[in-house]
């Protein structure tokens, strides 16, 4: 009996310990007729064969399962876990009153077979009413439900459609039209296609999902769905009149459910055939306005928009290219719209302009910048104007046209140097090849700042406090070199271990006599040469006061005074010579080595206090440098595999808890890979700030920053602030931190040498040490506070909206100083206002903008 109770535990258990993964979500009471949803929510994503076995009479299935899956990244404290579920939702409905309970649904995890909770439910209410709520045919009560419904080969419009709907029915020519297909399903549909046909009339762009399609429980006609937005277009019109967006068929896969009163549904997967159904999604109709009388250099632009134009040189030698970039940015047919015209001087050669794309799709539209780099070549000195460009663009919030000019601009063409410069090919497409993440233990220069930290003062610290303490015992042992009675103390053992070798040779020898004198010469002048006691002073009382004195036990000095009336009895006492003189000359040994061990005790607990000092210094020291979490690995794997967005998340997670150079460096060159251009350029500021040295950092930043669109001189500097930036950048701020306390140390070192050195050309040296030292601590201490202050007081930001407007004063209603993109960097001067801060340009320009269009690096 006790084998079968073992092999049925054995059994049982693991299905017992599976269940505590499974969650039933289920109401506890419901009206008779009204639908309500049961979800079993299995955690983890390793699951198989679901299976619902028979339901009680008076429950009925409507339809389910659908099934979600979910999964999450989390850390907390440093420790980083990763969990998922697997959500299996059905809906069911009461068709009489009653107390029911839905039993164990049957799940395969793991390749075992596992049983959820039963569910209680109460049903109340009337069930004649529930019905017809249902549309149920038939009027009749207390009909109970034979069998759960086996699906058919036909699937109803009721339980499969997709609704149509544009946020405008009437709009202007070239004005675009957010069209959004919506999917409602209650089967268990697999599979839907369907595809925009070419549309006559339109300008058409879909929109594609940042995410895989989810979907949602939503309430419709009286009835719960599953609902999710499966696809959304962006339309323009290009004629007027009244259009159609004709009707789209969708072709769907539906899969059948399974009879659920088969006791063995849940063992063995059945030939499940799957129903193909064609959803029509309905027309929509468009009535499109014709533009008003349109202004001769109207451009084509029907939305908001705004106009910028910059110059790269305003000197350039005759033969050499300059750049005109002008961007047109807001939200409207950007594609659309007419190349602007830049009217150059006759004597300069023109180009092809480069355009580049910089829109993105959204819900709002076409959004962004569209960026035009015109080329040309002076070939004659003299001073030019390149006169502004006119954009005139109809604005579909005023139902009016609008004309934006740009700056003019003035051009001194020096004389050419007889040489012809080499004419870019703007047209090329930028390089794209980023540094690689940094993977396992390599890490970029600097991960944390240990400049101006705990650990950095307390190593400061530490070296100050050896230092002193070195200074003060080689001054102390300097004034004991020349100090007779302390090398008398100091060399008392040695002095007292001679005279007992002497009279050990001879107690072999035989010689009591001169044995015990000699012992008496070792114990007497040990006393005297350890505490400097002249011999007419020195007595038993005289000793055993002065070794009190000095800490030493009473045992001890009994044992002292004991030996020395040992050998004063011995020398005139008969017996055996050999054996007393062995006991006379053990106990003055071991009396002189416990006085010794005892002096040494004293002086050796404060060498010990100071020794566990500089370890636990130097251990708090290492502390600081431990590597990063092993949860970084993951993250670059999934950057490695080409996730970049799950690998974004993941470096976000652990920045969270970490701030450290790498890991914005990595996040850099996710966001890069991902097409992120802003964020990856304020990762990278943010992994400069911490190794402003590191080269990779430098060259992705830089790399990053060309695919930005303004193209700004920054203000020009003395040459030796330059010269004295780019020395001081050269390592990092912990760099130079760990290089100014070595130079400390050895710089101390030096001055000891030339304090204490018995040889001359040793002091020199010392000497000499000294000060190149000094002079380095004072530089790399100089450079890492230049780094520490550019930390502390870089109050910089990023632009993060695609347009951004400079005003002169901080009102709305202020003219622009001028106008930038995102990805610009701006210096921030004053932000002490909370809706708006002063900012500076890189080119030097001042003005106001509001704090929700930058982030702050």
């Amino acid at each position: 009996m006790k084998r079968y109770i073992q092999m049925l535990t054995a059994f049982l258990l693991p299905v017992v310990l599976y269940a505590q993964h499974v969650r039933v979500t289920a109401p506890k009471q419901v009206a008779v007729g009204e639908e309500f949803q049961v979800e079993y929510t299995i955690f983890t994503d390793d699951v198989d064969n679901f299976r619902l076995p028979a339901l009680p009479n008076g429950i009925e299935r409507l339809y389910g399962p659908f099934t979600s899956r979910q999964s999450s990244f989390q850390m907390v404290n440093g420790h980083t876990s990763s969990s998922s579920s697997t959500t299996f939702t059905y809906v069911f409905a009461a068709t009489r009153k009653g107390t029911f309970t839905l039993p164990p649904a049957k799940i395969n995890v793991g390749g075992q077979t596992i049983a959820s909770t039963p569910v209680r439910i109460s049903a109340s209410g009337n069930i004649h009413a529930s019905n017809t709520a249902m549309g149920n045919s038939s009027p009749s009560v207390n009909v109970p439900t034979q069998k759960p419904r086996i699906r058919t080969n036909k699937v109803s419009d009721r339980e499969l459609f997709i609704t149509v709907n544009a946020n405008k029915n009437k709009v202007y020519e070239q004005e675009g039209v957010l069209v959004t297909y919506k999917v409602y399903t209650a089967v268990n549909l697999v599979n839907l296609n369907g595809k925009m046909p070419d549309l006559t009339g339109f300008h058409v762009q879909e929109i594609k999902p940042n995410q895989q399609i989810t979907f949602q429980t939503e309430r419709h006609g009286g009835r719960n769905y599953r609902t999710a937005t499966w696809s959304r277009y962006v339309m323009y019109p290009q004629v007027t009149g009244n259009l159609k967006i004709p009707s789209i068929n969708f072709h769907a896969v539906v899969r059948q459910d399974i009879d659920d009163f088969d006791p063995f549904a849940f063992i063995t997967d059945g030939q499940i055939e799957d129903i193909e159904k064609t959803v029509v999604a309905k027309g929509l109709n468009l009535q499109v306005l014709p533009l008003p009388n349109k202004p001769d250099d109207f451009a084509g632009a029907v939305g908001n928009f705004n106009i910028t134009a910059q110059l790269d040189k305003y000197e350039v030698k005759a033969g050499n290219p300059i750049n005109l970039r002008i961007v047109v940015s807001g939200n409207g047919n950007l594609k659309l719209i007419k190349q602007p015209q830049p009217q150059f001087p006759s004597s300069f050669d023109t180009y092809d302009a480069k355009v580049v794309d910089k829109t993105k799709l959204s819900e709002k539209g076409l959004t962004g910048s569209m960026v035009y780099d015109f080329l040309a070549v002076p070939r004659s000195e003299g001073d030019y104007e390149i006169p502004p460009v006119r954009f005139v663009y109809f604005d579909t919030t005023t139902h009016t046209y609008k004309t934006l000019i740009t700056n003019a601009f003035k051009v001194s063409v020096l004389k050419g140097d007889g040489e012809g410069a080499t004419i870019p090919d703007i047209a090329t497409t930028d390089s794209t090849i980023i540094k690689d993440i940094m993977k396992g233990d390599k890490h970029a220069a600097c991960a944390k700042c240990f400049f101006g930290s705990t650990t950095y003062w307390g190593i400061l610290a530490t070296i100050l406090i050896v230092f002193a303490l070195l200074f003060y015992l080689l001054r102390k042992r300097a004034i004991m070199r020349s100090d007779l009675v302390f090398l008398k103390g100091k060399n008392a053992q040695k002095v007292a271990t001679k005279k007992l070798y002497a009279a050990e040779q001879l107690m072999l020898k035989g010689r009591s006599s001169d044995f015990y004198d000699e012992v008496l010469r070792a114990l007497w002048g040990y006393i005297s040469n350890k505490f400097n006691m002249p011999v007419e002073e020195l007595s038993r009382e005289n000793i055993s006061e002065r070794l009190r004195e000095k800490g030493v036990e009473d045992a001890n000095i009994e044992m002292f005074i004991g030996a020395i009336d040992e050998c004063e009895f011995e020398r005139y006492a008969p017996g055996d010579e050999k054996g007393n003189m062995k006991l006379a000359f053990d106990k003055a040994s071991q009396a002189i080595t416990n006085i010794e061990e005892t002096m040494t005790q004293k002086k050796s607990k404060h060498k010990g206090a100071s020794f566990i000092f500089l370890v636990a210094s130097t251990l708090l020291a290492l502390s600081a440098h431990t590597a990063h979490a092993q949860h970084k690995e993951m993250a670059d794997a999934q950057y490695v595999k080409g996730n970049y967005e799950q690998a974004a998340r993941m470096y976000e997670n652990i920045l969270q808890h970490k701030k450290d150079a790498t890991l914005y460096y990595n996040l850099g060159n996710a966001y890069y890979k991902n097409n992120n251009i802003t964020k990856a350029i304020i990762a990278y500021e943010r992994a400069l700030n911490l190794s402003p040295s590191d080269p990779n950092i430098r060259f992705n930043l830089a790399l990053a920053k060309t695919k930005t669109i303004d193209r700004l001189t920054p203000k020009p500097e003395m040459i030796f602030t330059t010269w004295y930036k780019a020395v001081a950048n050269t390592f990092s701020i912990d760099l130079w931190s760990r290089l100014s306390l070595y130079c400390l140390a050895l710089g101390l070192v030096a001055v000891l040498c030339y304090l204490f050195a018995n040889k001359l050309t040793l002091r020199k040296i010392g000497f000499t040490a000294a000060i190149v030292f000094g002079i380095a601590f004072a530089l790399t201490s100089l450079f890492a506070i230049t780094q520490n202050n550019q930390l502390d007081n870089s109050d910089s930001a990023i632009i993060i909206s695609p347009t951004l407007h400079i005003k002169k004063t901080p009102d709305s209603s202020a003219k622009d100083v001028t106008v930038l993109h995102e990805g610009t960097k701006l210096q921030i001067i004053d932000r002490t206002r909370s809706e708006w801060w002063e900012v500076e340009t890189p080119s030097g320009q001042r003005g106001w903008i509001s704090p929700e269009q930058v982030e702050k690096i």
